[in-house]
C-alpha cells in the first residue's frame, strides 16, 4: 500500500476536487464511493475494477475492511492508498468517515429506447441530491430498466446522491443529459405523470404494459413541453389535508403500484 501524508500531493488534491466539484467529476469522468456498502455494491455489479482504493490509517485496523481487502487481492489494477486520518477527513464527503473510499470511472451507458417490457423513469430538473438518490433507489428496487435524466438535474454522481441511492447506480442504466422529449416520442407505451389537475386515480390506471413515469422539479413540477408528452395524468389519492407529496415519495408510490399490478397479473 502506498502511504500519502502530505496535502500537497497531486493525487490528494485531485481527490478533494472530485468530492466537491461536479465539473471536475465530469472532466475526469470519475467519482468517489464512500463506505463499504457502496463499494461492495459496485464490486457486486461486476463493473471495471476501481482505479484506487483509499483507506485511512485507523481503518487498517478494521476487520471488515481488512477482510474486504484480502478478498480482492487478485484485482491487481486497483492501487491501494493509505491516507492519514487528517487527510482522509478532508477527502471524505461525510462527517463521520467509514475509513474507505473507492475512486471509480463513471460507467458509460449507450442510450437506447426499448419497448418490450420496458419500465423506465424520466426525471426533469430534480435538484435535491437526496430526492434524486431516493428516486433511483426506489426505481432499482421496483425493477426499473432505465432512468433518463434531463440536463438540469442535480449531478447524479455526486457523493450525496450516491449515498442516498445506496448502490442503485449500479443496478440501473442511468442516462444523463437526456433529451426527454426525444425519448418520449420514441417510446411506444404509456407515459404517465402525476398531476393535481386530474381526478383519475393512479390505482385506476393499468400499468402492466411498457410504462415510463415522468417526475419533475420539486417546486415547479414538469415543464409545459414535457407535460404535453404524457399520455396519462394520474393523481395519488390523499385523504388528508396535505396539498402534495415529496417527489421521491410520490415516485415510490407510483413505481410500486406498477409492481403490485404486474405481480397480480402474473398470478
Amino acid at each position: 500500500m502506498q502511504p500519502i501524508t502530505s496535502r500537497d500531493t497531486p493525487f490528494f488534491k485531485r481527490l478533494v476536487k472530485l468530492g466537491k466539484s461536479a465539473r471536475q467529476r465530469k472532466i475526469s469522468n470519475q467519482t468517489l464511493l464512500d463506505g463499504m456498502h457502496l463499494i461492495q455494491s459496485y464490486y457486486d455489479a461486476e463493473l471495471d475494477a476501481p482505479t484506487s482504493l483509499i483507506i485511512s490509517e485507523s481503518a487498517i485496523k478494521s476487520s471488515e475492511i481488512t477482510h474486504f481487502l484480502e478478498s480482492i487481492t487478485s484485482k491487481q489494477s486497483t492501487t491501494k492508498i493509505i491516507l492519514s486520518d487528517t487527510l482522509f477527513h478532508q477527502v471524505s464527503p461525510v462527517k463521520t468517515p467509514t475509513g474507505i473510499l473507492a475512486l471509480i470511472s463513471i460507467p458509460k451507458i449507450k442510450i437506447h429506447v426499448s419497448t418490450k417490457n420496458a419500465f423506465c423513469v424520466m426525471l426533469e430538473a430534480i435538484q435535491d441530491p437526496g430526492n434524486l438518490g431516493s428516486i433511483l433507489r426506489s426505481a432499482a428496487a421496483a425493477g426499473v430498466n432505465d432512468a433518463y435524466l434531463s440536463i438540469d438535474c442535480n449531478d447524479v454522481w455526486s457523493p450525496k446522491t450516491l449515498r442516498a441511492a445506496m448502490g442503485a447506480h449500479f443496478l440501473l442504466r442511468i442516462h444523463e443529459h437526456s433529451n426527454l422529449l426525444t425519448i418520449a416520442q420514441q417510446f411506444q407505451g404509456k407515459i404517465i405523470t402525476t398531476s393535481l389537475q386530474t381526478k383519475k386515480s393512479l390505482y385506476q390506471t393499468s400499468l402492466t404494459g411498457p410504462v415510463i413515469f415522468i417526475f419533475g422539479n420539486e417546486g415547479t413540477g414538469l415543464s409545459a413541453d414535457i407535460s404535453m408528452v404524457a399520455s396519462e395524468l394520474v393523481t395519488i389519492p390523499m385523504p388528508g389535508k396535505t396539498e402534495s407529496l415529496n417527489v421521491a415519495v410520490a415516485a415510490a408510490i407510483c413505481l410500486f403500484e406498477r409492481v403490485r399490478q404486474v405481480n397480480k397479473s402474473a398470478m
